[in-house]
């Protein structure tokens, strides 16, 4: 996992709770490194074990973390992104091109990184099918992004997001609707 996403989940997890939280996820993790490098990839289990512990301590399951932490990073993804967006994608859009766009942009400048496959199908003007393909199995992650990307187009009220199938797979099939 790309280093730019643990220190955006230290500054997630100072804001919705503090400092002291973020230091005691990490010595319950059993990670030493207080901070960690943006172009450094760390190993899965880094984050597997930061969320594993910050369900335990807040009582939130894991799944539900991860759609929130998802929520939270789009901002910081757009403006990452923002030269490979067209002004004019809205939501749906965004969730079509980012296979071919952002995710290739990822792989080709970290060959380490390894952002899920998303075979994206539409099926007409207001909807899509995302085929979540990740062995890290953290498509709750792709869930929240989805809901952060209504949220960031105003959209929110007009978008539905539903997993049809279980959530914890290595393949995961989202359907998103505009109504």
């Amino acid at each position: 996992m790309h280093g730019s996403i643990f220190m955006l989940l230290k500054r997630y997890v100072q804001l919705c709770y503090d400092h002291s939280t973020w230091v005691k996820l990490l010595e319950r993790s059993g990670l030493e490194a207080a901070d960690f490098d943006a172009k450094t990839v760390y190993p899965d289990e880094h984050i597997y074990a930061l969320v594993d512990q910050m369900a335990e301590m807040t009582g939130v399951p894991a799944g539900e973390l991860h759609e929130k932490f998802g929520e939270y990073l789009v901002p910081d993804l757009m403006h990452m992104y923002q030269k490979l967006v067209k002004p004019q994608w809205k939501t749906l859009d965004m969730i079509e091109h980012t296979e071919t766009t952002m995710h290739k942009q990822v792989r080709h400048d970290h060959a380490q990184n390894s952002p899920p496959v998303l075979d994206v199908q539409r099926l007409n003007e207001n909807e899509l099918v995302v085929n979540y393909v990740s062995k890290r199995r953290m498509s709750g992650l792709a869930v929240g992004i989805v809901r952060g990307l209504a949220t960031y187009f105003d959209e929110a009220t007009h978008i539905d997001v539903m997993p049809t199938t279980s959530e914890d797979g290595e393949q995961v099939r989202i359907h998103v609707r505009r109504r």
